[in-house]
């Protein structure tokens, strides 16, 4: 029967093959023939493990917590981190009063071989995935965000840390400690409305009136404003800086002939919880504004026909001039070119000798509805 001795307790095994030496030496050989292998000072392990996330930051909304950081590039030894394979994210509920300094944050490892245990005091909440990343988490480039929902109190404080993991399963010191309540946001504005312009969109919607506790909404409400180009994407960045301070807003950057696509959220004060947004509203912005008038019109006899020039109109997005004939000053004209032209002349071979004519000009843009713009001043002339 062989006998077994307790792991480290120092005894050899009872029973083994061969003198104790001889299975100490075979113990230990894969472990001289590595540090062999390498070159220049032995680093400790501690040094080895991922830098921790120092910039792990909490916002509220109506979803939740929403935490934010960025990925560590780097390991404890300033040495770079080349693959960094999930981040683990804790939470604890905090009982004392906000002047209170939040309990340390410390990383407990335990096991047979050192696996961590986690960080006491807090509960694990999410376990996220760097390379394939599952709702409520998202990662792009380099930032992490993930929203947590996870039985939150209306009024309670949490402190929340993020903890990284390398592809070795080794785990980084725990984050900064960020605490936040979580306070009742705004509910949904109600009645947006948006209303294209040229090269401009003029929002409007009515404040909400409550908290998603049910309590009323406070005074000092604060909305920012989305715009998207695609009817379901991510409304991303709010559209301005800083929220608006009124339930009406004019986005003055649209472009005309471009659809785009608005929702608005309310908060309870610059950085306070945010609502949720309210279901986009389209609107594309056209182009109204007409070009300029041609000026000086002239019209001459050149021989059996009438030979017009006019200055050139110096709009940007101009698509060419319209002519007008009629045989009446001031009204009744008729088109002569059925088109817009490029050039500031044109020659009317249709003219008729022994009649008085009277000349126009018009100058067309490039809009999607083309914007025409008032007659020039009128040229006559009498076919001899």
């Amino acid at each position: 029967m062989i006998g077994r001795a307790p792991l480290g307790s120092g005894r050899v095994p009872t029973g083994t093959t061969g003198p104790g030496p001889v299975w100490l030496a075979l113990l230990l050989l894969p472990l001289a023939l590595v540090a062999c292998g390498k070159r220049g000072p032995p680093v400790a392990p501690e040094r080895r493990l991922p830098a921790p996330v120092q910039d792990l930051a909490a916002t509220v909304s109506s979803e939740g917590v929403r935490l934010a950081w960025s990925v560590p590039k780097i390991r404890m030894d300033r040495s770079a981190l080349k693959e960094l394979r999930r981040v683990e994210v804790y939470r604890r509920p905090e009982d004392g009063t906000p002047a209170e300094t939040p309990r340390p944050a410390i990383l407990s490892f335990g096991g047979l071989f050192g696996t961590p245990r986690g960080v006491p005091g807090f509960e694990r909440v999410a376990d996220i995935s760097l390379e394939k990343p599952a709702a409520p988490a998202e990662v792009r480039g380099g930032q992490v965000v993930y929203t947590d929902a996870q039985g939150l109190t209306f009024g309670k404080r949490y402190t929340y840390v993020v903890v990284a993991v390398d592809a070795q399963g080794r785990p980084s010191p725990p984050s900064n400690r960020v605490t936040i309540a979580r306070a009742a946001a705004p509910v949904v504005p109600t009645g947006l409305t948006a209303q294209a312009g040229d090269g401009q969109v003029r929002l409007a919607w009515t404040a909400p009136a409550a908290l998603e506790d049910g309590a009323p909404a406070p005074e000092g409400l604060v909305y920012e404003v989305y715009r998207t180009t695609t009817r379901d994407a991510p409304a991303g960045r709010p559209l301005t800086p800083e929220p608006v301070d009124a339930p009406q807003f004019v986005d003055l950057t649209a472009q005309n002939d471009t659809t785009y696509y608005y929702s608005v959220r309310a908060r309870t004060g610059v950085g306070g919880p945010a609502g949720p947004p309210t279901a986009a509203v389209s609107a594309t912005p056209e182009d109204t504004t007409p070009p300029a008038p041609p000026r000086g019109l002239v019209a001459v006899v050149a021989g059996t026909a009438v030979r017009l020039a006019w200055e050139a109109v110096r709009d940007a997005d101009l698509a060419g001039y319209l002519v007008y004939r009629s045989a009446t000053s001031g009204r009744a004209y008729e088109k002569l070119t059925p088109a817009p032209q490029p050039g500031t002349t044109f020659v009317d071979a249709q003219a008729r000798s022994g009649q008085t004519y009277y000349y126009v000009v018009t100058a067309v843009d490039r809009a999607r509805r083309a914007n025409e713009s008032t007659p020039s001043g009128e040229a006559a002339v009498r076919m001899p």
